[in-house]
């Protein structure tokens, strides 16, 4: 099945059929600038999530406590109406043995959030690539969102956050560890 990219002249057909003018001089660069903001809005799709995540061993054998960083951004698109949807994210894990580089987790999260995506697979995608490669004793992923699929249309909820959360490893039966991590990924 061959792949026919999707071009200028597909952007400046749609503006076509919205009612506007392409070659007007407000929209004459219009098509060129929004395939140059998709590349770079799904630019996730040509990243490999493993190789981002470089771990170390050196340092890490002794260190027992959660690792967390909070307030990443999050900008992504969902895959029902393509409309935006952005927030934070807050992600962190119990190393067995293993660190990576802080930056990494934000990379992460970028280059998943750099796909068509809902927010449920996008929480779950970050937090199994973490364990899967990590190896930790547990790993906690929160994401706050607001969607511009709710507040610009249908039922227009301006402000409304969505959080969704996984819990993977020793998160999941140790309450104790569970609440810690959610206390630190708390605002």
């Amino acid at each position: 099945m061959s792949k026919e990219a999707f071009s200028e002249h597909d952007w400046r057909r749609l503006l076509t059929t919205l009612g506007e003018d392409p070659d007007r001089p407000g929209l004459a660069e219009t098509p060129h600038r929004v395939a140059k903001a998709w590349k770079h809005w799904t630019s996730g799709y040509d990243q490999d999530p493993v190789a981002l995540l470089k771990a170390f061993e050196d340092g890490a054998e002794e260190y027992n406590e959660l690792i967390v960083v909070r307030n990443i951004p999050v900008y992504s698109h969902c895959e029902h109406h393509l409309a935006p949807f952005f927030g934070k994210a807050t992600v962190g894990y119990l190393p067995n043995g293993k660190i990576v580089g802080l930056s990494k987790l934000t990379r992460l999260v970028d280059c998943f959030a750099k796909r068509l995506q809902v927010q449920e697979r996008l929480t779950v995608q970050i937090a199994n690539t973490l364990m899967e490669v990590l190896e930790p004793k547990a790993v906690g992923v929160v994401i706050k969102c607001r969607h511009m699929c709710m507040e610009s249309r249908g039922i227009r909820t301006p402000g409304e956050e969505t959080i969704t959360s996984s819990m993977l490893g020793e998160l999941q039966p140790n309450l104790g560890l569970r609440t810690e991590f959610l206390a630190l990924a708390r605002d």
